[in-house]
């Protein structure tokens, strides 16, 4: 299988950080493709309609993308029913907080447009604190409502990598106020996936 992956990509680290976890990564050429919205890449737009990564490629060259989907596959391999229980609560809760944490990356591009990627004289103000009540309002509900074991779930994988970004990117200090989710981010961290799946560089627009 192929990954075609961007070292800061919150979504694309989600997908590399599940095939750590379900033992896979030996399996996986992983290729780097540098992306923005305003750059085409005409290898990734080849296999990816958006234009985005990570798009994984699988053995008998289908081309998955987004990350959601892929997950999704990566869960039906051997060892992948870690990633997505099959049936049940823990199914619902960590697909929930899946979207919880997709939706915190997705405010955080916002918030990053909006405070130094658009030219300044048309930066919206008004929509960045809207998108970054959406992140306090994520990270409130991961504090207190969802189930923070540290299990290698899609939905932990998903928030320790979005929450990673966020530090990254520093576009909230999502720690401060939320001992629990502190906490479990920072053992979080220690696993050997997400210590191997380091964010590094810059979007080039």
């Amino acid at each position: 299988m192929k990954l075609l992956y961007q070292t800061h990509s919150p979504y694309a680290r989600k997908i590399l950080v599940a095939i750590h976890e379900i033992g896979l990564a030996d399996r996986v050429e992983v290729i780097h493709h540098e992306t923005s919205p305003t750059r085409r890449n005409e290898d990734v737009y080849a296999l990816n309609p958006l234009g985005k990564v990570p798009v994984l490629i699988d053995g008998d060259g289908l081309a998955l993308f987004d990350s959601v989907v892929i997950a999704d596959y990566l869960s039906t391999l051997p060892g992948g029913g870690m990633l997505i229980p099959a049936t049940g609560k823990a199914r619902w809760e960590t697909l929930r907080l899946q979207t919880a944490a997709q939706g915190i990356s997705d405010s955080g591009i916002v918030v990053r447009w909006e405070t130094e990627r658009r030219p300044e004289p048309v930066r919206w103000a008004i929509m960045r604190d809207a998108q970054l009540q959406k992140i306090i309002a994520a990270c409130d509900f991961a504090e207190k409502e969802a189930a923070l074991e540290g299990l290698p779930l899609i939905g932990e994988i998903a928030l320790a990598t979005t929450l990673n970004w966020i530090e990254f990117r520093n576009i909230y200090p999502f720690a401060e106020g939320r001992p629990r989710l502190a906490a479990w981010y920072a053992q979080y961290c220690q696993r050997p996936s997400m210590q191997a799946t380091a964010f590094s560089g810059e979007t080039h627009d």
